[in-house]
């Protein structure tokens, strides 16, 4: 198959059939061989039976529906899962990507060579203060901690060699830095291409506070992880030794002091100095504690239940009940 196109959608019942007829267009002026895999992430508003319907009319349609909305990272999780194109396509379902680039994007895979491509959403009909600011500030902040020199690294429309996608883990609401975590598994040829931006047709955007804040907080675990994720001594260790040499340091001062320089002054445990050294060193403790837990956790972890499937759509077989 040439072309898996993964959508994850949450209650966007209303975009869902222009959508489909637009990338169906799209495919078959291109004669691609493809399949479309949209990722209900719990929507309350009939847009499962829209899936349903579609499906019925096109058996290149096929579909998964988690029990409740769990993100998007873990959407895109399930359905990289399932996809068997050559080159992958992710696009939102809002009708703000334009099917008419994915031609572009899976050239490039294939005759350029490149592992992935990020669109690039230069022009943008988002509010400015709202999404377009904070996006802006995220975009700088994902360069400069990851190298990863991408103008948008949130923009839904990307495409993937197949081997990208079952390699990279994406959890948490890491599939903004999808890219990081592509390079970080060894995937260097990634790129950008200028991409449509189109103004949301229907529904009202899923963007807010709390995403932009989480997704400042992801971007601080996935610099650790990459840093530090295989040796998590390395970090705090290094930390727990710091603060031993100031422990030590105090504590030598104050022996030096007492024993030689004003033997008769205060007592030892009057001094702030004291505090200071005791505060250092068990600080220290606890980070090599946390360095040496951390080893265990890496060398033991195991795969664990991350969302629940309700229904999956498949050519010629329905699962009702799917525990990933």
């Amino acid at each position: 198959m040439d072309l898996s196109i993964v959508i994850p959608l949450l209650n966007e019942r209303e975009s869902l059939v222009e959508l489909h007829d637009w990338i169906v267009s799209v495919m078959r002026s291109n004669r691609f061989l493809y399949e479309i895999l949209f990722i209900d992430d719990g929507s309350t508003d009939g847009s499962w039976e829209t899936i349903e319907t579609l499906s019925a009319q096109n058996p290149n349609v096929k579909g998964v529906r988690f029990l409740r909305n769990y993100g998007k990272s873990q959407a895109l999780h399930a359905g990289f899962a399932r996809v068997s194109g050559d080159v992958i396509i992710t696009m939102d379902a809002d009708l703000q990507d334009n099917p008419e680039e994915i031609p572009e994007l899976y050239r490039l895979i294939t005759e350029e060579g490149f592992d992935l491509i990020s669109g690039w959403k230069k022009k943008r009909y988002d509010p400015i203060l709202g999404k377009n600011l904070p996006s802006k500030l995220f975009n700088w902040a994902a360069r400069k901690t990851s190298g990863v020199k991408l103008h948008d690294f949130n923009c839904g429309l990307k495409a993937y060699r197949a081997d990208v996608v079952k390699y990279i883990e994406v959890r948490g609401e890491m599939h903004r830095y999808i890219p990081v975590l592509a390079k970080n598994a060894g995937f260097a040829k990634i790129s950008e291409m200028e991409v449509r931006h189109q103004a949301r047709k229907f529904g009202k955007t899923k963007f807010g506070a709390e995403r932009f804040i989480n997704g400042f907080l992801d971007l601080i675990t996935i610099w650790f992880v990459s840093k530090f994720g295989k040796r998590p001594m390395h970090l705090f260790g290094a930390l727990g030794v710091l603060m031993f040499i100031i422990g030590f340091g105090f504590s030598a001062y104050l022996g030096i002091d007492k024993l030689f320089l004003n033997p008769t002054g205060r007592l030892i445990t009057e001094r702030p100095e004291f505090f200071i050294a005791l505060t250092a060193m068990l600080i220290g403790t606890q980070l090599f504690l946390a360095g040496f837990l951390g080893e265990i956790v890496v060398r033991s972890r195991t795969h664990e239940k991350r969302y629940e499937i309700a229904q999956e759509i498949f050519p010629e077989q329905a699962i009702s009940t799917i525990n990933t």
